[in-house]
């Protein structure tokens, strides 16, 4: 039924003939194999998107181009691929924002708790000239941005208690990304922060090396998160971004003709994933709550309650990235659909 409906969305985002190549554009394009790593399973909505972002390089540079995709981390955790971009091992990828904080502080922006309240927010900032702006920075450390996908809103699972107040995050150990922003939010909150790559933390939950972690539904889903997890909380805290990039060193020996096909194809798959994860996680609830997950929201009183407290977090945020963007970031808030 997912790869159905999928299936329906994608074609309601990629309808439309191809542009035919003119022979002069077919010379530019010469035979590359693409190596494009991502670090959910292949049957995931990042997955899903790598595929999209695979067929239509195949179709628009008539076979030339050939994206082979690498799912589930098999090119190691995002950090790892990352330096495999900068160092032209690896030509694409599509990870998380914030494990690039390390290489490019302005990324920490998109970490900032409670700073996007709907998807639309969300889409009209990473889409519009402040995100271009961030991701521009890339550059400077060897790396391409091409477009932002959607992992979703992150809520907090854990094996201890179910969160209802602020308190129930006191002592619990819970897996974060390694971003300092995402450290020092949970530490506000009482809980213990413990960084772990994405490619290990099902095996940390397992061994009960950590309680608890925090991710999108989609995500917990996808990764069965719920065979090793009994408490879901709805927290909304973070709205949490994918970036698909490419390795300077090799974007820049390509062909005009070459990024723009790579460009159009990044922004067809950019809108067949955010459907397609917008459609999944309407349902990824009642799905996870039939795998067993106790599941609760958190009330309107005790989210204000964790966004004062992670207010040193937020500054952080300000210090690392500078008030002009950060500023910035909320006047375009200001001014996005509602």
């Amino acid at each position: 039924m997912k790869r159905f409906l999928f299936a329906t969305l994608a074609t309601a985002v990629l309808c439309g003939p191809l542009a035919t190549l003119t022979t002069q554009a077919a010379d530019d394009i010469r035979p590359r194999m693409i190596r494009f790593g991502y670090g959910l399973n292949e049957d995931s909505n990042q997955g899903r998107g790598a595929k999209v972002f695979a067929e239509e390089v195949a179709k628009a540079s008539g076979g030339k181009l050939k994206v082979r995709t690498f799912g589930a981390g098999s090119l190691g955790p995002d950090a790892q691929m990352q330096n495999a971009l900068i160092g032209g091992a690896q030509e694409m990828m599509v990870g998380s924002t914030a494990t690039l904080v390390g290489i490019t502080k302005e990324m920490a922006i998109w970490d900032t708790p409670f700073l996007f309240s709907n998807a639309k927010q969300a889409d009209y900032v990473l889409d519009g000239p402040v995100g271009q702006q961030v991701m521009d920075k890339l550059q400077e450390k060897g790396l391409v941005g091409l477009v932002y996908w959607e992992n979703g809103f992150r809520n907090m699972t854990n094996n201890v208690r179910p969160i209802n107040k602020l308190e129930d995050f006191s002592g619990i150990k819970v897996r974060v990304m390694q971003s300092p922003v995402f450290m020092d939010t949970f530490k506000q909150l009482g809980a213990n922060a413990v960084p772990l790559p994405f490619s290990e933390l099902f095996t940390g939950l397992e061994t009960k090396a950590v309680d608890g972690q925090e991710n999108p539904f989609n995500t917990i889903l996808s990764s069965k998160f719920y065979e090793v997890q009994k408490y879901l909380t709805v927290t909304n805290h973070v709205y949490s971004p994918w970036i698909m990039m490419a390795s300077k060193r090799w974007w820049d020996g390509l062909s005009k003709t070459e990024q723009d096909i790579l460009m159009a194809a990044a922004r067809k798959a950019r809108d067949a994933e955010r459907l397609d994860t917008r459609a999944e996680g309407e349902k990824a609830l009642e799905e996870l709550k039939a795998h067993g997950m106790q599941i609760n929201q958190v009330s309107a009183e005790e989210t204000q309650r964790m966004r004062e407290k992670a207010q040193p977090a937020i500054q952080s945020v300000i210090d690392t990235v500078g008030k002009p963007l950060f500023d910035q970031v909320q006047a375009e808030i200001q001014k996005a659909p509602q």
